[in-house]
């Protein structure tokens, strides 16, 4: 069975090049573009590893990690922050949130499948 990886960000770009990246690796993609779509869709599914953009409209992706996190079903989850905001204390925030990794954007579309596939195995493994 394919894993399934979900992708939550606000930008069509970053989005449809995440998406396609990880599609050519074969894992079952699903996107939402803020923290709304998202629960509606983790409400019937629970995905094998979520992307996580830290800057989403309305409520913002530290916020959503730490609503995740807090819920037995998605503990075991990994949650990789994705931002372009790779300023100095990020990472340590998205960390503290309860985010499992931190990746800058722009994604590195030779790296990203392999970051996926790590993130995939750590929670296999777990």
């Amino acid at each position: 069975m394919k894993q399934r990886i979900l992708i939550i960000d606000d930008n069509p770009t970053n989005l449809k090049l995440a998406l396609c990246v990880l599609e050519l690796e074969g894992y079952r993609v699903d996107q939402a573009v803020d923290a709304e779509q998202a629960l509606v869709f983790l409400r019937d599914t629970v995905p094998d590893l979520i992307f996580m953009d830290i800057s989403l409209p309305g409520m913002d992706g530290l916020t959503l990690t730490r609503k995740l996190k807090a819920e037995d079903r998605f503990k075991h989850v990994p949650i990789v922050a994705l931002t372009a905001y790779a300023m100095k204390g990020d990472k340590e925030n998205a960390l503290d949130a309860g985010c499992d990794g931190y990746i800058a954007k722009p994604i590195d579309t030779r790296a990203f499948p392999a970051q996926a596939a790590v993130y995939l195995q750590r929670a296999g493994s777990g």
